[in-house]
């Protein structure tokens, strides 16, 4: 089984979209340098999906992207679905046709394997990730801020 970059940067840009969105819309070319994934790529991957009304898109001056949706409402199958991306792990595309044009003995282990794959990350919701993102940013803020403190007390203990 293989999610491609295509379902990746999906997935990727859109969380970056969420996390960034406020009343103003973002801008391809934003979340292009933050995510070092290609401005043309990320065009492509918007038309689609713009066209599955994830996003809609704001022309013009200070124009860009906004979530057509509240962000608790988008799943990351939402989104890998609307790029055209599949999961699949059988090895015929599930036309059952693995082993010499018949279904071979492993193919309803891994349609199930695709089911619960899907299942997961339809209840995974770009919420949750920005959510999660959050956090362990604001972890991090707060062992930095730990550090700097301990820095200073040293410097004022050293300066008695």
């Amino acid at each position: 089984m293989r999610l491609t970059t295509k379902g990746r940067f999906a997935v990727t840009a859109m969380v970056d979209l969420a996390m960034c969105q406020s009343k103003d819309p973002v801008t391809l070319a934003a979340i292009s340098e933050r995510q070092k994934i290609s401005l043309s790529y990320l065009e492509q991957l918007f038309g689609k999906l713009r066209r599955r009304a994830l996003v809609n898109s704001v022309r013009g001056p200070g124009g860009g992207y906004r979530l057509a949706r509240d962000m608790t409402q988008i799943s990351v199958a939402d989104v890998i679905l609307a790029v055209d991306e599949t999961l699949d792990s059988t090895q015929c595309g599930g036309r059952e046709n693995c082993r010499d044009e018949n279904k071979c003995i492993t193919h309803d282990l891994w349609v199930h394997l695709n089911e619960h794959i899907f299942s997961y990350l339809g209840a995974v919701t770009l919420k949750q990730l920005v959510d999660a993102q959050r956090a362990e940013q604001n972890a991090v803020a707060q062992l930095h801020d730990m550090r700097v403190t301990l820095q200073k007390r040293e410097r004022a203990a050293a300066a008695i």
